[in-house]
């Protein structure tokens, strides 16, 4: 299995090593041999090759079963200098949905306790749609007065994000799923993802499926997250729909993310590279390591692989372990431990079980 390590910025220099340590140590006890293979990228990768997305490793990534991504500090970059830009990974690499758990913990404070949910979000299209399109924008301004923005919804964006929904559900306790959606409004956009779902929902007798109206669903998140278990939706409601996941557990120290295509994923946390606090060591490795979980349990079904699952389930066990016993925690989930310390624990608690 061949996975890449691309640090990102800022605390990305800090919580990978860390989730990194983590999986090694899983794969070890699980017999699994994986292919490391550390790139450049970001300001890193601009340093060495004067970009910050430079060609080896675009084509280093083609080969690859997927990849670990860092957090990528772009708002800091120079502007109107085009060596210095996001990364469009994404789009280049066809990854179509993001993984977005929520999962509160006992001894930690969040606004709900015994949360266990996840968003699916389409990341191929949407709203958020100006890095997707091949010339042009997605938005633009006629004149001072006037913004417009376009939103886009294809049969087969919507049918694959409901898939994957789907697919999640089945490796979930509760096997639910729910589509978000706004169809009385925008009849055309959300009918027509709406209607992916159903036909999906069909394949899937042994999923629980309902909908629910955007909105709606965003308040019973923040008033009772405990009614739902896989949420999927479009671009942008996905985007707000997980952070609002995030902040009921916590916050985005706990928030894991996984972008998934049909042969590759990418493990990337949802919390942003943090510049204020890096180089501190107190950045949580929390989210990173669970995203990488996460990469290895998806690249083990989708390959059938059950020492990468196996993998999966050690690290998801050593983490629910740390944070269950509240020994070894930073400082925004209520420990006083060093990045270090915690991955150091998480390791430990691996080899442990």
């Amino acid at each position: 299995m061949k996975i890449g390590i691309l640090l990102g910025d800022d605390i990305g220099l800090e919580v990978v090593p860390e989730a990194v340590k983590v999986a090694k140590a899983a794969a070890s006890k699980a017999g699994l041999d994986i292919d490391w293979r550390p790139l450049p990228i970001a300001k890193k990768g601009h340093e060495e090759h004067g970009t910050t997305f430079p060609e080896i490793t675009q084509k280093t990534l083609y080969d690859l079963d997927g990849w670990i991504l860092g957090p990528v500090g772009h708002n800091a970059y120079p502007r109107n200098n085009p060596t210095w830009f996001f990364p469009p990974i994404r789009k280049k690499y066809e990854l179509f949905a993001a993984l977005r758990p929520s999962k509160s913990f006992p001894n930690n404070k969040s606004v709900h306790k015994d949360v266990d949910l996840a968003t699916v979000r389409e990341i191929s299209e949407g709203m958020m749609y100006n890095e997707k399109v091949i010339a042009g924008a997605g938005e633009f301004r006629p004149n001072d007065e006037i913004a417009i923005g376009m939103r886009v919804v294809t049969r087969k964006g919507a049918n694959r994000v409901a898939r994957e929904a789907f697919e999640y559900a089945r490796t979930r306790k509760r096997k639910m799923v729910t589509a978000a959606h706004k169809e009385p409004v925008y009849k055309q956009v959300c009918g027509m993802f709406a209607e992916e779902c159903r036909k999906v929902a069909k394949e899937y007798p042994d999923i629980e499926y309902n909908e629910g109206l955007i909105d709606t669903v965003a308040s019973k998140i923040a008033m009772d997250p405990h009614r739902y278990d896989v949420i999927v939706t479009t671009n942008q409601f996905g985007d707000i729909l997980s952070d609002i996941g995030a902040g009921v557990v916590g916050g985005l120290g706990l928030a894991p993310g996984l972008c998934v295509g049909e042969k590759q994923a990418m493990a990337q946390c949802t919390h942003g590279s943090a510049p204020d606090i890096a180089g501190k060591g107190i950045a949580n490795p929390y989210a990173m390591t669970i995203s990488t979980q996460m990469l290895l349990g998806w690249l083990g079904r989708k390959h059938k692989n059950d020492k990468a699952i196996k993998a999966s389930e050690l690290m998801l066990a050593a983490a629910e372990k740390v944070i269950g016993d509240g020994k070894v925690l930073t400082g925004d989930i209520g420990g006083n431990a060093k990045t270090a310390e915690m991955g150091d624990a998480l390791a430990n608690a691996v080899a442990k079980l």
